[in-house]
């Protein structure tokens, strides 16, 4: 046997140093991370934005944050469970309730800070940058952060981008990761017509259909929630169109009555002039006397009676 140099030697391991424990999480890339938030000397304490975009199997999560000294900062939220009180109720995890959820933050964010940006209201698919106003305010510039997700052509986290921008913030981006691009040569060729599709639902709408004419009896378990909420495949675009009005005209609608966390709803409304009992923390502070009462009743349920008949208490 020829000569094999042992690698992972006792030295190796003596000098092995673990990972951040979110990068061993799978929940930060520190490498990436360190390049958003880097800041210029002479802009100290500026804030730098990131529109972070976040995806699990329940729910798609859309945050502007910046990076204090100490810790970061969620200046505004949008969440996908949110968009049932704009009409949307089934699927909050496809690309079309991602474009819904960036455009959700994206007009919470210019009315918290009262900028009179609307961004592309014309939905066509094609690829939308927000003109600044030359003698106005600036539009809410912030920097895409997809943590460790894929960047693949047509991801979920590229359709919250997609309406972010169309809201009216400035997220510097190119086009070339967008549904329906292809590659010739060392060019990107988008396809706005797939995209616009892709933002209005069009993709489930067509597995819908094909699923319907093929396996109906597949169709009825897969799709059974649109089923009993008698969504039909045509309905799909009529559904996202009248979010976005309604996304548009108020995006901080408050939550409906019956309405409660983790997708849950209440049997019965909750009266608003309800007022929750005030929390006391800690324990409450008790006098010598009851003190030498509780230490009483606790020895003679251990049966320390002569304890008490030599000490008093």
């Amino acid at each position: 046997m020829g000569f094999v140099k042992v690698v992972k030697n006792k030295s190796y391991f003596k000098r092995f140093q673990v990972k951040f424990r979110r990068r061993r999480e799978c929940k930060t890339d520190y490498y990436a991370r360190k390049r958003l938030i880097l800041q210029d000397k002479n802009k100290y304490k500026t804030p730098k934005y990131r529109f972070v975009v976040r995806k699990s199997n329940k729910d798609i999560v859309c945050q502007v944050i910046s990076s204090d000294l100490t810790h970061d900062v969620c200046l505004a939220a949008a969440y996908s469970h949110e968009l049932p009180r704009y009409g949307v109720a089934l699927g909050l995890t496809n690309y079309a309730a991602a474009y819904c959820t960036g455009l959700l933050l994206a007009r919470r964010i210019n009315k918290k800070f009262k900028l009179e940006y609307e961004g592309c209201t014309d939905v066509n698919g094609e690829d939308y940058n927000v003109v600044p106003d030359r003698y106005g305010r600036a539009p809410f510039k912030a920097l895409l952060d997809v943590g460790l997700q894929r960047t693949t052509t047509g991801a979920r986290i590229f359709g919250a981008l997609k309406g972010a921008c169309d809201g009216g913030l400035n997220i510097p981006h190119s086009d070339r990761r967008f549904p329906g691009t292809t590659r010739d040569g060392k060019e990107n060729k988008p396809n706005p017509e797939v995209h616009r599709k892709y933002i209005f639902g069009g993709h489930v709408a067509d597995y819908m259909t094909k699923l319907q004419e093929s396996e109906p009896d597949r169709y009825k378990l897969q799709f059974g929630r649109y089923v009993k909420a008698g969504v039909k495949p045509e309905d799909m675009e009529k559904i996202y169109t009248k979010a976005h009005a309604s996304i548009r005209k108020d995006p901080f609608k408050s939550r409906g009555p019956l309405e409660r966390g983790f997708y849950k709803k209440r049997a019965k409304a909750k009266d608003p002039k309800h007022q929750y009992p005030e929390k006391k923390w800690g324990q409450q502070p008790i006098s010598a006397k009851q003190r030498r009462a509780r230490i009483r009743q606790l020895l003679i349920s251990r049966g320390a009676r002569e304890i008490l008949e030599t000490h008093y208490i």
